[in-house]
């Protein structure tokens, strides 16, 4: 039986896929060949020799220490696109918040608690909290990935000119962009952009992507969203230039000190993926992801290494060795004698993966450079 320790708690439709018969899912366990988790953080956790991967219900990777998880021959996977439609609809009312001051015009409403007709007097102060409708005007999209095609065509669908921006745009999310959106530049969106929102991972190169250098590009009045990473967005350039008036809106759920003090910011808790729908979204395909890994050896979804896959295993032996490094493992398995009659197999950043159907069972393979084998 596989034992999978959830560090959060999982949505029963994604565990319930995770039959008793075969597995037992449990928060309590010491040893584990697998880890459910959400948000919480596993940099300090020390893994047992029997962890074979982790799978995160959602996308973002953050909370997992992804290099010491490599080195320790233990795969990591995430859930794109599982909560993508959670994070386009937020991302649609991040743009209505930021150009109609709902916010802040429910809050001067609230203010009038007590004020002698209060409906004529909330009345009269509504042409402080104007703004500008949506349509006719330009968003840029800077990622189109699993969520940033989606809120590209919800966008197209409500009259606005979207401008796009992927240098690693996938065949998949090309096929489905809604053909009115227009792939430029990183530079045309900054310079032509009416709106702006992210969608890109936080890596060394997006750090900051939002800055004063990318800032002093934009129209004056920018409206700017950000429900993908804080760190993506430099704090200190963004608060000047709300002060400055250069930016209109700033609409994101990171919270900071300089945000919360600014009146044309708006900041919400990480709601993105916070509906019932997403979260069995996740759940679901986390725990697929786990059963045809520990079941067949098949890698989907891996942020650490490449994906492999022969399908349901059959009646021979198969099996996963990880390697540090473009290994040929198939020559060392012939020189031990093992014969493969199926593989698959790749590298991902200085990681690589080996998957086989063979003749006899492989307990271990020669060289400092395998991180792990293992034999289902």
């Amino acid at each position: 039986m596989y034992q999978i320790k959830l560090f959060n708690k999982i949505s029963a439709l994604g565990t319930g896929r995770l039959t008793t018969a075969k597995y037992l899912c449990a928060e309590d366990l010491e040893t584990y060949e697998a880890i459910l988790v959400r948000s919480a953080k596993l940099h300090d956790t020390a893994f047992p020799a029997e962890c074979k991967c982790i799978a995160r219900a959602g996308a973002g990777v953050n909370n997992i220490p992804l290099d010491r998880c490599a080195e320790e021959g233990i795969v990591v996977f995430n859930t794109p696109g599982a909560n993508s439609n959670a994070v386009k609809e937020l991302v649609l009312c991040g743009l209505l918040l930021a150009s109609r001051k709902i916010v802040q015009g429910a809050n001067w409403v609230h203010s009038l608690s007590g004020t002698p007709d209060l409906g004529p007097a909330a009345e009269k102060g509504k042409a402080a909290y104007a703004g500008p409708e949506l349509m006719g005007k330009r968003l840029g999209v800077i990622g189109l990935g699993a969520i940033g095609w989606k809120v590209a065509n919800a966008a197209a669908a409500l009259d606005m000119e979207v401008i796009g921006y992927d240098p690693y745009l996938s065949d998949v999310s090309r096929s489905a962009l809604d053909p009115r959106v227009s792939i430029v530049s990183l530079n045309e969106i900054f310079t032509q952009a009416d709106y702006i929102t992210v969608h890109v991972p936080l890596l060394d190169s997006t750090r900051g992507l939002i800055g004063a250098e990318s800032i002093l590009k934009m129209k004056d009045g920018v409206r700017i969203v950000n429900f993908a990473r804080g760190e993506l967005v430099d704090v200190a350039a963004m608060d000047a230039a709300l002060t400055a008036g250069k930016v209109a809106a700033y609409v994101c759920d990171f919270a900071s000190e300089e945000m919360l003090a600014q009146p044309n910011a708006i900041v919400l808790p990480h709601l993105g993926a916070s509906t019932p729908e997403s979260e069995d979204n996740c759940a679901v395909m986390a725990c697929n992801e786990i059963a045809d890994f520990l079941e067949n050896g098949n890698i989907a979804n891996s942020v650490n290494f490449p994906p492999v896959s022969l399908g349901q295993k059959g009646s021979a032996p198969r099996v996963l060795i990880l390697t540090k490094g473009d290994v040929d493992v198939s020559a060392r398995l012939a020189a031990q004698g093992v014969s493969v009659s199926a593989k698959s197999e790749g590298t991902r950043g200085g990681y690589g993966a080996f998957l086989a159907d063979v003749d006899q069972v492989v307990s271990s393979v020669e060289g400092d450079d395998i991180l792990a084998v293992r034999t289902l």
